[in-house]
């Protein structure tokens, strides 16, 4: 639900201990290959990502100093070469790469902005199983823009990661685009009496020499922006229910921090993370079962963090989120349908993210009627009919906002793109539609999608002609008429 990477105000490159870049054009010349492209193809983000591999696996070591901000990290890369590979980029902002190998053997490198090019000693084969290995360390960088801060975010105890769509550069080496998802383990050390937060399902810990290890495991793949790291002061819960283990991260201070009706910001944030597995069942009626091993959520104290993120099986919240008790649960609703839609299922390119906000706004719509606060209709209605509405609002095109952030997480891209799935219902009705949204996951769990797969499947399932529609409430300007 946020950001985009800042571009660095200083170009330079940085050049491997061995060998030299001379050498690896030589290497390059007698090893045969091509270099992978330095981005995947993304229209909004030229660099985002890289081309000529396909990663299966992420393996982080990393150790957090909150006295002077620096991270250590070795990543351990598996991949697989989609092209005969001469050399290949991975994203890395900032940070001071110490070694590289691959597959147990010195690399070269160079670097060039959020390039790091890596040459193999020898080149890769198309189909070639391999793994990288990234010894780095640095204080890494927080990225602002017009929304305010994301990324890697100190805090006055340690940190914390949440960003879009490419936050996870600034702290570890990725292939940093949604196309290429993998498996994801985090071993994050700091110091003792902090906690070490991660993804997925927490298989240890274990303290010696005043430090402690944090090992989290998130077997299914994910998008590298949906990687998260907190570290500080956390009281740590882990429950289970429906067969989902949750482990939820609050940090303590925000107990003293008043919240709505006599209650501070943390017992709020308690509230609302109680009904998680609530919630859960619920979305499960309209998305199918949820679908990750685990679950749960993060808030730290952090007033300049200003949003929530759908970090795969625990998204990261700002605590302004829980001054009311009822926005509270509704942004929890948003972030834990993410994890169908968006996480699950997603995009294969930037501009069509009204996909994810959309959907994960039509659900906390659907939460409202739920809780008998509202009805979907009077929240479309509401919208429609509404003369208060932030300039540009019809303006904006929501299948193709653009790729500055205050176009590609416009207000517009939410609240229109749940009206437009909204339309979609009145066209085909309740059955039809609810059939459409549940087939969707299904059909698509696990790969990347456009705009053009959902209107196929739409067309597919209800069996209606559908371009017109979508057309009108994606890709023109203005407000439709309604029929």
């Amino acid at each position: 639900m946020n950001r985009r990477l800042a571009v660095l105000t200083a170009t330079t490159v940085l050049v491997g201990l061995a060998p030299t870049a001379a050498a690896a054009d030589d290497a390059d010349h007698r090893s045969g290959g091509s270099p992978g492209a330095p981005g995947i193809g993304d229209p909004y983000f030229p660099l985002d990502g890289n081309g000529g591999y396909d990663v299966g696996h992420y393996d982080l070591d990393v150790a957090y100093d909150p006295h002077t901000d620096v991270l250590t990290g070795l990543a351990t890369i598996t991949a697989t070469a989609t092209q005969h590979l001469s050399s290949f980029n991975l994203d890395l902002e900032g940070m001071t790469v110490h070694s590289i190998t691959v597959d147990g053997k010195a690399a070269g490198w160079h670097r060039e902005g959020g390039e790091l090019t890596v040459v193999p000693e020898r080149s890769l084969k198309h189909g070639k199983d391999f793994t990288v290995v990234v010894a780095y360390d640095g204080v890494p960088q927080t990225i602002t823009d017009a929304f305010g801060v994301s990324g890697f975010m100190h805090t006055d105890d340690g940190a914390v990661v949440a960003g879009q769509p490419d936050a996870a550069a600034t702290w570890f080496p990725a292939n940093d685009h949604p196309l290429d998802d993998a498996s994801v383990s985090v071993a994050v050390t700091v110091p003792e009496g902090l906690a070490g937060i991660s993804n997925g399902v927490l298989k240890g810990t274990w303290t010696e020499h005043g430090r402690t290890t944090w090992v989290w495991k998130a077997r299914e793949p994910m998008a590298t922006y949906l990687v998260t790291l907190a570290v500080g002061d956390f009281d740590v819960r882990e429950y289970a229910a429906d067969g989902i283990r949750y482990w939820d991260a609050v940090d303590p201070d925000l107990y003293k921090e008043p919240g709505p009706e006599g209650a501070s910001i943390g017992e709020t944030v308690d509230a609302s993370f109680a009904r998680q597995p609530e919630i859960n069942g619920f979305l499960a009626e309209y998305f199918g079962p949820y679908p990750f091993r685990a679950s749960g959520g993060i808030v730290d104290h952090h007033p300049e963090l200003a949003f929530a993120l759908e970090t795969q099986t625990r998204p990261v919240y700002a605590q302004d989120f829980f001054t009311d008790p009822v926005l509270a649960d509704v942004v929890v609703v948003h972030e834990l349908a993410h994890q169908w839609t968006g996480d699950l299922v997603r995009l294969a390119a930037w501009q069509h993210i009204w996909l994810n906000e959309g959907m994960a706004t039509y659900a906390e719509w659907l939460w409202l009627e739920r809780e008998g606060l509202s009805t979907v209709e009077e929240e479309f209605r509401s919208l429609y009919d509404a003369t208060d509405l932030p300039p540009g609002f019809w303006d904006v095109i929501i299948g193709d906002p653009g790729p500055a952030t205050e176009e590609l997480f416009d207000a517009a891209v939410y609240y229109r793109g749940a009206m437009t799935l909204h339309s979609l219902r009145l066209v085909v009705g309740d059955e039809a539609f609810f059939d459409i949204l549940r087939t969707w996951v299904a059909t698509y769990a696990g790969q990347a999608v456009t705009t053009d797969d959902f209107v196929a499947h739409a067309e597919a399932v209800s069996g209606r002609e559908l371009d017109d529609l979508f057309r009108t409430w994606l890709f023109t300007a203005g407000r439709p008429a309604l029929g």
